[in-house]
Formats: C-alpha cells, sequence, structure tokens
C-alpha cells in the first residue's frame, strides 16, 4: 500500500495521481490534506510517515509545490529515504541506487502525465544490489546512531 499525502499546493494533483493509481489497482491510503485550504507540511506528513515506519504502507508519494519541505520532513523519519523527483530517471537512479521509499512530488513544477511518468519508473525499477546495498547498510548504520 502507497501512502499519499500532500499539502494545500499539492491538493490537485494528488487527486489526479489517486484516480492513475485506482485505475491500475494500486492500493493507497490518502493522509490528506482533503482540500486547498493553507496547511503547512508537517500536519500532512505525520501519519503517513509513522504509517511507512510501521510497514503499514510501503512506500509514500508526498506532493507539494516544490516537493522540497515534503521530502526534508519525511526524512527526519527513521527508515524513510524521500527524494524530490522532477522527472523518470531521477525516479529510477533514486529506487535503484537507494531503495528511495518516498517520492516527493513538485506539483508546481511538473503536470500530471509527469508525475504519472515518474510513478510508472519509480514502481517498476529494481532495487540494485553490490555496493548499493552496501550504501543502504552505511544509511541504516547513520540513522541508528543518529536517530534514537
Amino acid at each position: 500500500m502507497i501512502a499519499i499525502a500532500c499539502n494545500c499546493s499539492g491538493y490537485k494533483l494528488k487527486e489526479e495521481i489517486k484516480k492513475y493509481l485506482e485505475e491500475k489497482n494500486i492500493s493507497y491510503k490518502d493522509f490528506g490534506t482533503f482540500d486547498e485550504k493553507t496547511l503547512d507540511d508537517p500536519e500532512a506528513l505525520k501519519e503517513a510517515c509513522k504509517c511507512i515506519q510501521n510497514k503499514k504502507c510501503e512506500s509514500g508519494i508526498f506532493i507539494s509545490g516544490s516537493g522540497f519541505g515534503m521530502a526534508m520532513f519525511a526524512n527526519k523519519f527513521k527508515g524513510i529515504r524521500s527524494v524530490d523527483c522532477f522527472n523518470e530517471d531521477g525516479a529510477k537512479r533514486a529506487k535503484a541506487h537507494y531503495n528511495a521509499n518516498v517520492l516527493a512530488l513538485p506539483a508546481e513544477f511538473i503536470n500530471i502525465d509527469t508525475a504519472i511518468n515518474i510513478i510508472r519508473a519509480w514502481i517498476g525499477t529494481e532495487v540494485l544490489g553490490g555496493r548499493y546495498s552496501e550504501r543502504l547498510e552505511v544509511i541504516e548504520e547513520i540513522e541508528n546512531i543518529n536517530m534514537k
């Protein structure tokens, strides 16, 4: 299941992404926001990040104007590896090299077609082993030391 969340800037794109996920029978849980009223990023993301941490959701798609705040906030949660993605290649590399489990999408910089292509690329990419697994181990070590 994918945790999906947004702030007010990402609401319209989130609703379009949900339609795509439904068409593809990809399960998701919507953590809000549920309209275009002003909402700070942390309010929209806390429960979504906890869902991923608790393994009730496998991954997340977080949407805001730039995606920057979403990625930064999400990365404060142990076990979350969020990247701000503007294109398919970035999504593929983030997943393959770092097992990125959260996409932060910039609603003010991409359209729905680009968002779907990014999501499709991210979902369809396998995590690489070898030196990339070693990188993930280093990330986990750093988290264990710094995120108590």
